[in-house]
């Protein structure tokens, strides 16, 4: 009774029942701690459940790669959402401002209001302009696209930005600017899934990998096919293909083709009849087409740069660009609107009309240029779709030379324009599987793929031979990026001398006597010492084998010095590292500070910075491979 009456001491006091106070505290103390129970055993599971459940989630997802595939299934449903709400404001906007029928598309019009025509992509390029120009303003950050990120940046991109693009892509397309969407579909899907990725805190490469589903799943909604979007993300995002990455990457376009097909019943399509066969004498002009195909699409991405250069040498301003380009690509559509827009209904068209062929060169003239002013004025999209359709009238314009030519036997149009154009979207675009997939889903003609394969293989060997870059790629090396593919390279930026240097650095001073130097560092203590002049500055490198040489004849230490001018910066990457020790021909030299101050901070040698290189190659293998 001692715990719940107190002190023997203190006056005992009751209520009116007689239950004394303290008593009665205990009691209520114990009924307390009896509800607190109660609420641990039968609330708390749950609250508490509630409350660890996002780390919970993100230990399976680290642990188990199901885990993750329930991840790529999540980025391929937002994907398909964003396709096909990017979609329906476009052609929302195409109805409104352009004044077509809600069944028709605007590029497969034959006809469109003249006034319409011209104002709109002019006075819409004023607005692209303007949103240029407060985006600059407010909000001035530059957009990283999926393949940098996955290069550079481990995958990491920024949700706000991606939508600016979108913003601007819709908008282009909008008023009718000859540029396709699927920039702004892999942007926002890539985006998505890099922010999921984050919150589930996934591994470097990991979140490449979802960058990747993201990019598939747009890929994949936007043409209704699944194979197609999967092998544009092996090829152009991730960069690589393994086992370990093919069930997130399927599952994800899959799954963005199923919203897709829920939400847009009339499933897109190439309507039209292929051969059964291609004759084996058919391959050789084939072939020669695919050659064709690349220095097309070389003459495509020359044009673009050069419109851009013309345009920023102009005296207009960058918000007035695109008003100016706008004006260009209107009156380029009065004589055809098929160049307006991406295009997807003129391709449809252009592979089942009969076109003459003076009627053919002009259109592919006409895109082209469109095209390249609707980029180079400052429109915002891509090429995938351009590139699709000029390759088609490419390949409907070889057929009709190859008929004018009574020796060779003519192979079918539609066989050529369906081979043209996979062979200059993997000029332009790049990944030759993914295009060749696209054929096998649009047709699916087994022969016909045989022949788009062979044509896709002779156009990127050509391109890569001669040009060296995809649209994208030839982009970041304009910005100086040596980027050729989204092969992870960030690791190399991030392994710089800073981190590889030894920071326990013994230094002597140049006028040290060469017996008291001895006396130090005798042959066994080290390799080189560091020398110092009298302010503390780098004066070279000494080597102690040299110093102990009996044929040295110097007084100071100073006087047998290397690598006086050769000294590494914190900040250099290992690439540059190496190719520092290759131009002083040394195997170890001092990192300083600055080239100004050369306070020295650091030693490094080749020997561990090549030993730390070939560690983090081996580990990018380890991950690519999935061991």
């Amino acid at each position: 009774m001692a715990g719940f009456l107190g002190s023997r001491a203190a006056p005992v006091e009751a209520d009116a029942a007689g239950i004394p106070a303290a008593q009665r505290v205990g009691f209520m103390q114990r009924l307390a701690d009896g509800a607190g129970w109660w609420r641990m055993r039968v609330r708390n599971p749950v609250s508490a459940w509630l409350l660890h459940a996002p780390q919970t989630l993100r230990a399976l997802v680290r642990a188990d790669e199901i885990w993750l595939v329930g991840l790529a299934a999540l980025v391929g449903v937002a994907a398909g959402l964003c396709v096909t709400a990017m979609g329906w404001i476009t052609q929302f906007m195409h109805r409104i401002l352009f004044a077509i029928p809600s069944t028709e598309r605007l590029s497969g019009l034959v006809e469109v209001d003249r006034i319409r025509t011209v104002l709109v992509p002019c006075l819409g390029g004023l607005a692209v302009g303007g949103l240029g120009w407060a985006v600059a303003k407010w909000w001035p950050r530059r957009a990283v696209d999926p393949i940098e990120a996955n290069a550079l940046y481990g995958g990491r991109m920024s949700v706000t930005d991606s939508l600016t693009v979108v913003a601007q892509t819709i908008l282009s397309n909008g008023v009718g600017a000859s540029i396709g969407l699927e920039a702004g579909y892999t942007q926002i899907g890539a985006a998505f899934a890099s922010r999921l990725g984050r919150s589930f805190r996934v591994r470097r490469n990991d979140l490449r990998l979802l960058v990747g589903c993201g990019a598939a799943g747009a890929i994949a909604a936007a043409f209704n096919a699944p194979l197609t979007g999967a092998f544009y993300a092996f090829e152009l995002v991730i960069g690589t293909y393994t086992l370990a990455t093919l069930a997130p990457v399927l599952v994800s376009a899959i799954m963005a083709v199923s919203v897709v097909r829920i939400l847009i019943p009339e499933e897109y399509g190439f309507n039209i009849r292929v051969p059964t066969a291609i004759s084996p004498t058919d391959y050789v002009p084939i072939l020669l087409l695919g050659v064709i195909c690349a220095g097309g699409g070389i003459a495509i991405m020359r044009g673009v740069t050069l419109t851009e250069d013309l345009f920023r040498r102009s005296k207009v301003p960058n918000w007035g660009r695109p008003a100016i380009g706008g004006l260009a690509v209107g009156l380029l559509a009065l004589i055809s609107p098929q160049v307006l827009s991406s295009g997807h209904a003129a391709l449809q068209v252009g592979l089942d009309s009969p076109y003459t062929l003076q009627h053919i060169a002009v259109l592919i003239v006409l895109k082209s240029v469109a095209s390249a002013i609707s980029i180079g004025s400052g429109f915002r999209g891509g090429l995938f779709f351009a590139s699709l359709f000029l390759g088609a009238l490419l390949g409907k314009l070889f057929a009709a030379g190859l008929a004018t030519l009574s020796a060779v036997a003519t192979i079918p149009p539609v066989v050529c324009a369906l081979v043209g154009m996979s062979g200059l979207a993997v000029a332009v675009v790049g990944g030759p599987l993914t295009m060749s997939f696209l054929a096998l889903e649009s047709t699916g003609s087994l022969p016909l793929t045989v022949a788009v394969v062979a044509t896709s293989v002779i156009s990127a060997i050509t391109v890569r031979r001669t040009f060296g870059y995809s649209f994208a790629t030839w982009r970041f090396h304009l910005r100086g990026e040596a980027i050729r593919s989204a092969v992870d390279i960030g690791w190399m930026r991030n392994l710089t001398v800073g981190r590889m240097m030894r920071r326990e650095v013994r230094t002597v001073r140049a006028d040290t006597p060469l017996a008291a130097f001895r006396r130090d560092f005798p042959l066994s203590s080290t390799a080189r010492v560091v020398v110092v002049d009298e302010a503390g500055r780098y004066a070279g490198i000494a080597q102690v084998s040299e110093a102990h040489s009996q044929d040295t004849v110097a007084e100071k230490i100073g006087e047998i010095l290397h690598d006086r001018n050769d000294v590494l910066l914190p900040q250099m990457t290992i690439k540059e590292a190496v190719a520092m020790f290759e131009q002083a021909e040394s195997d170890g030299l001092a990192v300083v500070d600055t080239r100004e101050t050369r306070r020295v901070i650091g030693l490094l040698t080749e020997q561990h910075a090549l030993r730390r290189y070939t560690e983090e190659l081996e580990r990018r293998r380890r991950e690519l491979s999935g061991e």
